[in-house]
């Protein structure tokens, strides 16, 4: 019985650790919106958390979100340090439409075009938007769909927490 135990607990140490390292950003190209590549694994923020922002010109909910974000934007970076990566999932058809959406916005995050859907499906985010939050040592820490009035708070303070734990 005793050999059963440590099999199951070296199961379930072998899984945590393979979970870890899933955790990690996948290696994807896409670009950003001069058209220079991005590889995503190397996305980050000088070791403080950054968010991933899926989204698309089409989808309002996506804009309302993002409207709300870079109402408070300037204050959160200037608070956390904080960086948001808006990654535009539409079809390369229609890429030609996601600057004017980001300048008519004023938005200054760093904007990311994923037209092939890649780093989409790679970061597990089905629909959009889709928000991740990623640590300063580029381990998603928090990843949900959908968009709720208000719902911006929860990834600033989650952020807030992530420096406190530092």
């Amino acid at each position: 019985m005793k050999i059963f135990g440590k099999i199951i607990a070296a199961m379930v140490l072998a899984l945590c650790g393979a979970l870890a390292a899933q955790a990690q950003l996948p290696s994807v190209q896409v670009k950003d919106l001069s058209g220079k590549p991005v590889d995503t694994a190397t996305l980050s923020n000088g070791g403080k958390p950054f968010i991933i922002s899926f989204w698309a010109t089409w989808c309002k909910p996506c804009r309302r979100e993002l409207k709300a974000i870079a109402d408070q934007y300037a204050d959160w970076v200037e608070e956390t340090g904080v960086k948001l990566y808006a990654v535009s999932v539409d079809k390369a058809s229609d890429t030609a439409k996601v600057k004017p959406v980001v300048d008519a916005g004023g938005w200054e995050y760093e904007v990311l075009l994923d037209p092939s859907g890649d780093f989409q499906r790679a970061m597990g985010a089905s629909n959009v938007p889709h928000v991740i939050i990623v640590d300063g040592q580029g381990k998603v820490v928090e990843s949900h769909g959908g968009y709720t009035e208000g719902s911006e708070e929860e990834l600033i303070e989650k952020v807030r927490e992530l420096i406190k734990g530092k």
